[in-house]
């Protein structure tokens, strides 16, 4: 199968749905599938107003219609609503062909935040974006919930995985040199310094130990100078991160928008556990069948719930971590793909399975 990608997440940028669609892109290489990444490095750049680390393509029509024109791809998949994301649903309507969409952030929580734009506004743009897609690939039950009430369609649920062997499991918090001697417990928080991290209510807990952040973002300076008792990181090499988080003796989720937490897994499969909210993304990360040992705790009061994932032995962490494992999560992503051309007289390209 040869596939077009097309997403405005792309490193050097550094978030899950990059992670997400970097581990993706690698596992169907691995089953010889061919994947051409559309990305905005391919483009002419300009940072994202308000969003630092962001950058978008600047006006990508023509240059991104000739490149897909010239993939003859099998399949199409658009993973953001970013510029490149539009342009790509324009090419595919004129030309007729059949795509898929991702819905991984909710953007219109973050405009809302950021710049206070209504959230109908935000998702009814959203809406009409993913309205001609053959599936709309989503993170969790919730989030599926959440958009079928807002009236989307064709919602598939897609799972995300995490590397393992790059997160290594540590069966005691492990000594991270670049930090010292820290206090412990060592509460450790990994993603975008942004708005719609709710990342205050992290660093606003009264709790023994010391706090470490790792990651950038535009409300990174705000913070650092209100809570200069904090360890900041910054960007980590991958590799480094994974010695992060098995340092740490919690890792603290605080956000109430994310769609999944790729973060958690990573943490849980390093033998931290999770700390976090009964909300859409830890709903079902941290989620485990009947009987089966927990990698996190949940509660609506964040102090409450990193207690309780303090009491949370490591390996039952790791052990959750290891039920998300990528050759699943790409089964169910090529299942879910439709032929480019004349969709509707071909069967679809892998196994499939509706999301209801």
């Amino acid at each position: 199968m040869k596939l077009a990608l097309v997403t405005d997440a792309w490193a050097p940028q550094v978030n899950g749905v990059v992670t997400t669609l970097v581990e993706l892109v690698a596992a169907l290489q691995r089953r010889g599938d061919e994947v051409e990444v559309i990305h905005p490095y391919r483009f002419k750049t300009r940072p994202c107003p308000g969003y630092a680390g962001i950058d978008l393509a600047v006006r990508p029509g023509r240059a991104l219609a000739a490149q897909l024109d010239s993939l003859q791809a099998d399949a199409v998949h658009i993973a953001t609503e970013g510029p490149l994301g539009w342009a790509a649903r324009r090419h595919c309507l004129r030309r007729g062909w059949a795509f898929t969409t991702a819905f991984h952030t909710k953007f219109p929580e973050i405009l809302n935040a950021a710049a206070h734009v209504p959230l109908g506004w935000g998702y009814a743009l959203f809406r009409h974006f993913h309205a001609p897609s053959a599936g709309v690939m989503v993170p969790t039950d919730g989030v599926a919930d959440m958009l079928a009430e807002r009236h989307f369609r064709n919602l598939r649920r897609w799972t995300h995985g995490v590397d393992t062997s790059l997160f290594g499991f540590s069966a005691w918090p492990s000594a991270y040199p670049a930090l010292g001697e820290l206090v412990r417990p060592v509460q450790l928080f990994v993603g975008r310094v942004s708005y719609e991290k709710n990342i205050e209510a992290f660093l606003a807990l009264d709790a023994p130990g010391t706090k470490v952040v790792c990651g950038v973002g535009p409300v990174e300076q705000k913070l650092r100078a209100r809570h200069p008792e904090v360890r900041w990181l910054g960007v980590l090499p991958r590799d480094e991160l994974a010695r992060v988080y098995a340092s740490a003796d919690v890792f603290v989720f605080p956000s109430r928008a994310d769609t999944f937490g790729l973060v958690m897994l990573e943490a849980m499969a390093a033998g931290t556990p999770v700390a976090a909210f009964p909300v859409d993304g830890p709903l079902e990360v941290l989620r485990a069948p009947a009987g089966q040992p927990l990698g996190g705790a949940m509660h609506a009061d964040l102090g409450q719930a990193v207690e309780a994932a303090l009491r949370i032995e490591r390996h039952a962490a790791r052990a959750h971590a290891e039920r998300f494992g990528w050759d699943a999560a790409t089964e169910l992503f090529r299942g879910f793909l439709v032929p480019a051309k004349n969709h509707a007289e071909q069967p679809r390209i892998g196994r499939t399975s509706a999301l209801r």
